[in-house]
């Protein structure tokens, strides 16, 4: 028995490792970060630990140590490939900022013209955002709303807030803590690129959901 329950904590290293491999631009070869080694050496000490008393402590012992040895760096880079792999060809850009990821979604993909309710198509792309949120539950996000310049401020900022709400909203219908999400509205106040051109203004319209470490919520 005991060998089971170490084969099930080593299973868990291998998996953490086999996500974390870095490239070697210099060799051509893999590589393992150093972050990434100290996951595996924190998850191998817990699991062995864990394996005392049952399979399944070893298995989340080797898991949750893991975590803790891998630092923030590393947490996020494991998160920014989860939602690269799930986002892919949805027309969402992932962005890495430091420890931070933001996924901004287009307006045209996400609302309808002068619409603050998600559109029905968008669902499976944000079910695919709370899957990965809901594995990886130490971080907090802001969801942010942007419009382009058409129209008041006034009534920018209020659009902004709506759709930036209608994607929280959502967000918690897929068992979403509110308690990890906070709600922006900047109306016009923060272009992406100029507003005298339609696709300017398009790429202007959109949600953002900056993703950040819980210590940094």
């Amino acid at each position: 028995m005991k060998v089971v329950q170490s084969l099930a904590a080593s299973v868990a290293v291998a998996t953490m490792l086999s996500g974390c491999q870095t490239f070697d631009a210099y060799t051509g070869e893999q590589k393992v970060s150093s972050a990434t080694k100290g996951a595996a050496i924190g998850a191998l000490l817990c699991g062995a630990i864990g394996s005392r008393k049952s399979s399944k402590r070893a298995r989340n012992a080797a898991v949750g140590c893991g975590l803790i040895g891998m630092g923030v760096g590393a947490y996020m880079d494991a998160q920014e490939k989860q939602l690269r792999d799930e986002l892919e060809g949805t027309g969402v850009r992932v962005a890495r900022e430091g420890d931070n990821i933001r996924l901004i979604m287009p307006n045209n993909i996400t609302f309808g013209v002068d619409r603050s309710q998600v559109q029905s198509g968008f669902y499976p792309t944000l079910n695919s955002v709370a899957k990965v949120l809901a594995e990886f539950n130490e971080s907090v996000l802001a969801v942010n709303g942007h419009t382009d310049s058409s129209g008041s401020d006034a009534y920018n900022m209020e659009l902004s807030v709506k759709r930036a709400q209608s994607v929280a909203d959502y967000l918690k219908s897929q068992n979403i803590s509110s308690e990890r999400l906070r709600v922006r509205g900047y109306g016009e106040s923060m272009p992406l690129t100029t507003n005298d051109t339609e696709a300017g203004r398009s790429q202007n319209r959109r949600v953002e959901l900056l993703i950040e470490p819980r210590a940094n919520g």
